[in-house]
């Protein structure tokens, strides 16, 4: 299981007590300090669209409406922390967010 998120991000904080209490041992990757790969945005962009952005952060309030314009793999590039979190990739399939749906998916509720 690998876990896109931030370690400032208290919703990331939450997924990651709650995958670790159900058993889970995932592989942080902080957006913000490790990046993420051209392959994994590829696939974030192709499985959620602009789904993927967190039209709701500060990172995106700042954004000029020009920069708002661009592409969401674009905008990821430049900016990871606009990636809506977290970003769960288990055996092959990909989740977004922690809502009741997701929590359900990974921990059985």
């Amino acid at each position: 299981m690998r876990f896109f998120g931030l370690k400032t991000c208290d919703t990331c904080r939450k997924a990651l007590k709650n995958l670790a209490a159900a058993g889970y041992d995932p592989q942080v990757i902080d957006v913000r300090a490790d990046g993420i790969s051209a392959a994994d945005l590829q696939t974030i962009i192709a499985t959620f669209g602009d789904g993927a952005l967190n039209r709701a952060s500060t990172t995106w309030r700042a954004l000029s409406d020009s920069e708002k314009e661009a592409d969401a793999a674009a905008l990821l590039a430049a900016h990871p922390t606009l990636m809506k979190r977290p970003v769960i990739e288990a055996e092959g399939q990909w989740t977004i967010g922690w809502k009741a749906d997701v929590q359900a998916k990974y921990l059985g509720e």
